[in-house]
């Protein structure tokens, strides 16, 4: 998929992003693209990124930095599976609502989307209906420490939670002051998977 022509500058800022995200696999500070690019400003940076949204490149909310995502990287035929509570505990996703149309560069095995219910994961810029892209995990014990996964508690429910391992336990840490982590055994706990992308529909 391909916008509008860029012009040199553009393209040099869409082409260090496009790097950038498919490394870190979220967008980077407004500050870090001035510094990438060698600018003492934020305004180039903002019209540059303006443009690139107008032309069809990127969708990005204007002052919100992590907001940004390639076009090419909303992609086709991967699953919504439904929601995924992002404060207290929901009913677990049970059924195929619709396919998100994403590019076939993420169409990694098994890949699946849900759409987020609550605030709990706010200051992790995931906010209340957003879309999470999230990754199967085969391995449970080899989950890092702090990163985001949709877990879910036979009983109770899927939420989507910072993941921390200590000993026999699992915390589940919110991005949100207002929520109390959730402790629990790791044998009872189901991580269903971990963090790619997180999509904001306009």
């Amino acid at each position: 998929m391909e916008g509008e022509q860029l012009t040199p500058a553009q393209q040099e800022l869409f082409d260090w992003l496009s790097d950038y995200i498919g490394t870190h696999r979220h967008s980077p500070s407004i500050r870090q693209m001035m510094h990438a690019m060698g600018l003492r400003s934020p305004a180039p940076i903002q019209s540059r990124l303006k443009h690139l949204q107008e032309k069809g490149w990127i969708t990005w909310e204007e002052g919100q930095a992590r907001t940004l995502q390639l076009i090419d990287d909303i992609a086709s035929g991967i699953p919504l599976l439904g929601a995924v509570a992002a404060g207290g505990l929901i009913e677990t996703f049970d059924d195929v609502q619709e396919n998100l149309d994403m590019d076939s560069v993420l169409k990694t095995k098994g890949l699946f989307a849900l759409t987020v219910n609550g605030d709990s994961m706010v200051d992790a810029y995931i906010a209340d209906g957003d879309v999470v892209l999230m990754e199967p995990v085969k391995e449970p014990r080899s989950i890092r420490n702090g990163t985001v996964v949709s877990a879910f508690v036979p009983g109770a429910g899927t939420t989507l939670k910072h993941f921390y391992r200590k000993g026999s336990l699992v915390r589940l840490e919110a991005a949100n002051e207002a929520y109390e982590p959730i402790e629990i055994d790791s044998e009872l706990l189901e991580v269903q998977g971990k963090l790619l992308a997180v999509w904001r529909k306009a």
